[in-house]
């Protein structure tokens, strides 16, 4: 009778996947989030505002930073 092998070692990280697909990091490592308020109502917004949506914005403050690696933890490789 061939014995069970019995597996040891860490678990795999799970990615969660709203995170990875809101945050993105660049070439020089900066991580970078889109802004919402652009799926409905824009015909009141201006032209200005509208193009300001579709920027990116860089992601600010070391707690912030700290929780999307843990949530993503693949993202930036």
């Amino acid at each position: 009778m061939p014995r069970k092998s019995t597996k040891t070692g860490k678990y795999k990280l799970k990615t969660h996947k709203a995170t990875a697909k809101r945050f993105r990091v660049t070439g020089s490592g900066k991580l970078v989030r889109t802004k919402g308020g652009k799926s409905h109502l824009r015909r009141r917004k201006s032209a200005r505002t509208k193009a300001q949506l579709a920027e990116m914005v860089t992601v600010q403050g070391r707690s912030y930073k700290k929780r999307v690696a843990r949530l993503a933890p693949n993202l930036g490789k």
